[in-house]
Order: C-alpha cells, then sequence, then structure tokens
C-alpha cells in the first residue's frame, strides 16, 4: 500500500533505477519507481528521494520501501520512505560515483513483460499479396512490371501465385525503377514537448534553442499551473511556459522560480527545423543538448505521412468495425465520418496510435496537402524517452524504431479475428500464422524502414491571415472598391496600430534568420519543398 497525493492506492513500489538526465553527486536524487499490481507495472514515476534517507541503491526489480508520493509532473514528484528501526550504511554516494564511471550510465527500462517495447527490430516480410497491390496501385500489368524492373516475367508471376518468395533485391530494384514509391511514405516529428527543471523560459530560448528572444512575446498564463509564456512570432507553435519572477513582500528582491516546459506543436517542429538548418544541427544533436540541460521529453509525436494513398480509412474503420486487428491496448476509438473523414484511435496515454484522413482533415480547414493518410504515434515520458535511448545507445535509425513500434503493437487482417485465438498466451505469433494480413497494412509496415524520416524546414508565415482575408474579406473590398470607399480602406490600412501580436508576426515572418547563426547563414529557401534526411550520417540531404 502507498499513497500517491492524498490517495491511498493497493500498488507496491519498484526500484526501476536512476536516470540519465538526472544522475549526479547530491543529497537529493533522482530514481523512477515503478508502481506494481498483480504481477504488471501499472504506471511509473520519476522521483526526488532523500539520498541519506535511501541509505543505499535497491536491486533493479526490488521493492523499495517509499511510503508516499506527493507532487505532479511539472513540480517534480518527491517521495517519502519508510522509517526503519535498522542501521543501513549509506553507501549511496559511492554508488553514484561507480556509475557515473559506467559506459551509457542511467540508462533504464521497464521490467522485461507487456509493457515493454521490443529489443529487436520486428519487420514483416513481403508476400505476394503485397506485389499484387503494389503492381495495382501502380497501374501496370506483370509483364509491364517486369519490362520496367528489367527482369524475367515469370519471375512476377511465380511470386504472385506463391511458387517464390521475394527477394531483397528484388525489393530493391522495385524501389529503385518506380521513385514515387521509394517516396510514397515519409516520417518526421510532429509534436517536440520537453521539461527543464533547472531553467527559465529565457535560458530555454537562449541556450537550448539558441533563438532570438526579440521575436518571442511574453504574456501572461495559467496553463499547466505556470504564469509566463514566451511566444514565437506571438503563436503558440513554439512556446515556453514558465513562472514569471516575483517580489518577496518580506524581502522586496525579485526571486525567480526555475523550471519551465518548452512545446513545439506540428507547424512548430516545421519552423524549428529551420532553425536547425540555420545552426548546421539535426534533431539529434538538439535532443543531444537538451539531455546536456536535464531535459525530459513529456511527449513526443511521430508522424508517417503515406503519401500514395496505401491506407484508406474507410478499409481501416471497417476493419475495426468487424474486428479485423489486434492491438496491444484494449482500448480504442473510432471518430468522424466518410464526408469529413475517418480517425482512429488505438490505446491511451502514455501511448496511442491514431490514424486519419490528413487530406481531408486539411481540406476542410482550406488547406492542401499531398499526404492522404496520416499514421501518428503520440508518447508521452518513458515512452517518449525510449525512442531517444533507442536511437541514441543502440544506434537503430529512426525510421526503425517507428515501424518497429507500430508493428509490435498493431496489426490488421483480412479476415475477423476468433474470440478464442485472443486468448492465446502468444496471442500475436498465433494470428500471424493463422490469418491473413490486410494486404495495405503489412506493405505498410515491410516497405516503412526502407523510407526516409525527414527535416522540412519552413519559415514564418502570414499565410493563415492571407488566406482569411482572401476568403471572408476581399468580396467585401470589392463592394467596397466599386462604391467609393477604397480610399478610406487604404488610409485606415496605413494608419492602423499593430498588436504587440501583429508586431512579432511581422518581424518573425520578414527576418530570414531566426537563430543567433546569423553571421554563418548562407541559405536558399525558394524551394520551399526542400527536405533532409535524418537518418544520414550527417542528417543533410534528402
Amino acid at each position: 500500500m502507498i499513497t500517491i497525493n492524498n490517495e491511498p492506492k493497493a500498488y507496491t513500489p519498484i526500484f526501476l533505477g536512476t536516470t540519465q538526465h538526472s544522475l549526479r553527486l547530491s543529497l537529493e536524487i533522482l530514481i523512477m519507481v515503478g508502481m506494481k499490481l498483480n504481477d504488471e507495472i501499472i504506471e511509473t514515476y520519476n522521483v526526488t528521494v532523500s539520498a541519506i534517507e535511501l541509505g543505499q541503491l535497491p536491486s533493479i526489480g526490488s521493492e523499495i520501501a517509499i511510503d508516499e508520493i506527493t507532487g505532479s509532473e511539472l513540480s517534480c514528484f518527491k517521495a517519502k520512505l519508510k522509517q526503519s528501526d535498522a542501521k543501513i550504511q549509506n553507501t549511496v554516494s559511492s554508488e553514484l560515483e561507480n556509475l557515473i564511471e559506467l559506459k551509457n550510465v542511467g540508462r533504464y527500462q521497464l521490467l522485461k513483460g507487456k509493457n515493454n517495447m521490443t529489443q529487436e527490430l520486428n519487420v514483416p516480410t513481403l508476400t505476394n499479396n503485397n506485389l499484387i497491390l503494389m503492381r495495382q496501385m501502380l497501374g501496370v500489368t506483370q509483364k509491364e512490371l517486369s519490362v520496367t524492373m528489367g527482369i524475367n516475367e515469370k519471375t512476377i508471376r511465380r511470386i504472385e501465385n506463391k511458387e517464390q518468395d521475394i527477394s531483397e533485391r528484388f525489393v530493391n530494384k522495385l524501389l529503385a525503377v518506380y521513385r514515387d514509391l521509394a517516396q510514397s511514405i515519409e516520417v518526421q516529428f510532429d509534436w517536440v514537448s520537453l521539461t527543464f527543471p533547472d531553467l527559465t523560459s529565457k535560458q530555454v530560448i537562449a541556450d537550448v534553442l539558441q533563438l532570438q528572444e526579440n521575436l518571442f512575446l511574453e504574456r501572461p498564463t495559467s496553463q499547466n499551473f505556470y504564469t509566463r509564456e514566451m511566444a514565437f512570432a506571438g503563436e503558440k507553435n513554439i512556446y515556453i511556459q514558465d513562472f514569471a519572477p516575483v517580489k518577496n513582500p518580506e524581502t522586496q528582491e525579485i526571486e525567480q522560480k526555475f523550471g519551465t516546459t518548452l512545446y513545439l506543436t506540428g507547424k512548430g517542429t516545421r519552423l524549428f527545423e529551420k532553425a536547425l538548418l540555420e545552426q548546421n544541427m539535426n534533431w539529434r544533436n538538439f535532443f543531444e543538448k537538451a539531455r546536456q540541460y536535464r531535459g525530459h521529453l513529456t511527449r513526443l509525436d511521430i508522424a508517417i505521412n503515406d503519401k500514395w494513398g496505401l491506407l484508406n480509412m474507410n478499409d481501416l474503420v471497417k476493419a475495426v468495425q468487424e474486428k479485423r486487428f489486434w492491438s496491444k491496448s484494449k482500448s480504442y476509438a473510432v471518430h468522424g465520418n466518410v464526408d469529413d473523414g475517418w480517425t482512429v484511435d488505438f490505446g491511451k496515454s502514455p501511448f496511442v496510435i491514431r490514424a486519419y484522413d490528413k487530406h481531408k482533415e486539411q481540406a476542410n480547414k482550406g488547406y492542401d496537402t499531398d499526404v492522404k493518410t496520416r499514421v501518428e504515434l503520440e508518447l508521452h515520458q518513458d515512452k517518449a524517452e525510449y525512442v531517444l535511448d533507442e536511437w541514441f545507445n543502440h544506434d537503430k535509425k529512426l525510421v526503425d524504431i517507428t515501424f518497429d513500434i507500430l508493428y509490435t503493437y498493431l496489426w490488421f487482417t483480412n479476415e475477423p479475428i476468433d474470440a478464442q485465438k485472443l486468448k492465446s498466451d502468444k496471442v500475436r505469433e498465433v494470428i500471424e500464422q493463422t490469418v491473413e494480413p490486410m494486404p495495405a497494412w503489412s506493405l505498410l509496415t515491410s516497405l516503412g524502414n526502407r523510407m526516409k524520416f525527414v527535416r522540412q524546414p519552413k519559415k514564418q508565415s502570414v499565410e493563415r491571415i492571407e488566406k482569411w482575408v482572401l476568403q471572408s474579406v476581399v468580396p467585401s473590398l470589392a463592394v467596397l472598391k466599386k462604391t467609393g470607399h477604397w480610399h478610406e480602406i487604404i488610409e485606415a490600412i496605413n494608419t492602423v496600430e499593430l498588436s504587440a501580436e501583429h508586431e512579432k508576426l511581422v518581424m518573425a515572418t520578414t527576418k530570414n534568420a531566426v537563430t543567433q547563426a546569423s553571421k554563418h547563414l548562407n541559405i536558399n529557401f525558394e524551394k520551399a519543398t526542400k527536405k533532409y534526411n535524418e537518418d544520414d550520417e550527417q542528417g543533410k540531404g534528402a
């Protein structure tokens, strides 16, 4: 039994290790604690404990004598240990010193079990149905495919008739001759949130982001228990929330409370990728720097963009309704309709897989996009940190990590899955061996790791305002012009006073260099479609 924020819980606290970004010699250390219930880790907490009270570091996986946990993710959780009459020799300091000398110190993962993401990459093999589907989507016959690839037509027939397997060489050649197919799927970050317990928002802007502070609008906020917000161009695309300095009524001194959270929204990630380009950095460089400042991911969204129309949301929704899918999470929900577009969610925080009609979503907002369907991995806290750990510590490619997670957690089939099979101890293996997969979904996961994880830098723009004016204001302006009131409109435009938000938007839109690296800036943004491959060794050029 443990009390969490004054609420008794029937959990057994389990020690899961120290965390890399907090490992330091201190009287207070940050550790990870798992809440065990019925032999399963239900949730985890990063908690600060007294090294003196702790006495010595427990073995990973063993119980830890925590009596109470209080606090929040933003203000940090603190743990109180049960008092014991036994005298324990205090060895925490020496143990931390030994850990610091080790390579890859502090890398932790959940205990092996249901909640642990896979350690080895899982990639399904391409099948005859996958080749048939690709050929149909390319709109070519067996003969046309064989001529274009420069191979015998008999090979195509044998593969489609299940008489021959698809070789690695065959797939590589197929992607080489059909360039559109090779670029049909792209992966990119679509949301990034990081907390910095030791920094203020202005320090995050100057030291971590290295953006020009004069491009940010400072304003009060009451969101997420913070009191101050710094918004790039006055908009909530790139913004940081922290605590505004206050005057101590007793000492009359200005006091600054530390702790801040950085938010990069979907659009914010594209804008920040321009800043990364100016600084000759990639995402890996940025996350490595963030960890140096004890930055901890609170949310990371990875978007898989299907530009080929491989996935059809009507088909996915029908598969869900007919129970033609398996998910590690028993939670799922369907939203939307045929006209406005479907959205299907699998799981809930800290890990959600979401598939939706991106093209219809953007069309409803009046925008155009070359993305047909999007599959998103929304990861929070430890699940988000897992991606960085695999990327940094095991040198895996981001596309490999992304599709390994997708393949491990969600699978669609061509026929309903028998309820008895869902009760099997090895349910996933049984389903894959006995139920035919949905060709489009298995093709997505098979081709995924051959695709690119891209950065697509974009400049701040006033496209939103321009679009609104063109659609809603221009017709009225035309009436005023034809009735002789145009002069008054021009005069009003020339004399209007812009708000602070609009002034910041003007500055950010007209400035080519948004970072402190302006002296070395030599970038041509004439080609708006320029993309960069994050998984390249230098992360340059896609």
